[in-house]
């Protein structure tokens, strides 16, 4: 039976395709600090998935008996001035960290992306209307703006996840935009406008696609400044409430009365909260080399 030469393509395609072990092999040769901030979400997410396993005590239990307790066999990382246990406590901050810094980064970067996308393909007044809009809202730094939808909205953590997504969106928006500029100009979407492919169709199958490289470059960017924002939100009391374990909540409580005599109680939260937006952007930096052609030889 006669193979056609279709089939004969994309069998040697498949062939060619590296696998997942060679691709992980060479981000981590060229890229040791990308992979670095990769092991350390990779910790924060195992950390906040096996919370529950990973505690030694009841994080919001309270002991007047241990009061501000300094590190020891049983309380790891010492208590607070409750008598809760620090390193449950900061193991359950990662989760609710971790929850609210990707609820937002998504919300704010699938609707940006959205606005970015139709903004940019259909163009013209409806792009420079949007525009606009956008300007407005990225005219106010991404705390500020957080700030005043967080005391509109009250402390919980869904409305927290809305206040922090809010002044995403012109930023994802930029970033969707710019490249479905570049991208509609393309030979392939020119054939298929030529052939009498509806918009929406375009713009969804054929542009939306080719966007995920910038996508996952911007959300893995923004996830870092959206825990560092809502650390500084609970740390101002209009983040998450008690008795919700949260790291800048941790050191709003114990900053100002107890770091002179306590100073476990800011040092060990504000090293996760560090480490966390830390890890963060070095993953986004060498994302952002590896899937930008551009910066693929640096």
């Amino acid at each position: 039976m006669a193979v056609r030469p279709a089939e004969i393509a994309v069998v040697a395609l498949a062939r060619a395709r590296p696998g997942v072990w060679p691709v992980t092999a060479r981000f981590l040769r060229k890229k040791p600090l990308g992979a670095a901030g990769g092991v350390l979400m990779l910790v924060m997410a195992l950390t906040a998935v096996f919370a529950d396993v990973l505690q030694t005590h009841d994080p919001i239990a309270t002991n007047a008996a241990y009061t501000l307790g300094a590190p020891n066999a049983e309380h790891w990382l010492g208590t607070d001035h409750l008598g809760r246990d620090i390193y449950s406590r900061i193991v359950h901050g990662a989760r609710v960290s971790l929850i609210v810094g990707l609820a937002s980064t998504l919300l704010g970067s699938v609707l940006g992306g959205l606005i970015g996308l139709l903004s940019g393909y259909i163009g013209g007044k409806t792009d420079l209307i949007a525009q606009r809009v956008l300007d407005i809202l990225q005219g106010l730094p991404l705390l500020v703006l957080a700030l005043v939808m967080s005391a509109a909205l009250g402390p919980a953590i869904h409305n927290v996840v809305i206040a922090i997504s809010i002044p995403i969106i012109p930023r994802a928006a930029r970033v969707i935009r710019s490249s479905v500029l570049s991208i509609r100009e393309m030979q392939y979407v020119e054939a298929a406008r030529s052939l009498g492919v509806r918009h929406l169709r375009i713009a969804f199958r054929h542009i939306l696609p080719n966007t995920v490289g910038p996508f996952i470059v911007l959300c893995t960017a923004q996830l870092g400044s959206a825990i560092l924002v809502e650390a500084t939100l609970s740390f101002l009391g209009l983040g998450v409430p008690e008795p919700y374990p949260s790291w800048g909540r941790m050191l709003s409580v114990s900053a100002a009365e107890y770091a002179q005599k306590a100073p476990h109680l800011v040092l060990f939260p504000g090293i996760a909260i560090s480490l966390a937006v830390f890890g963060s952007n070095l993953l986004g930096d060498a994302l952002r080399d590896v899937l930008d052609p551009r910066l693929r030889g640096a």
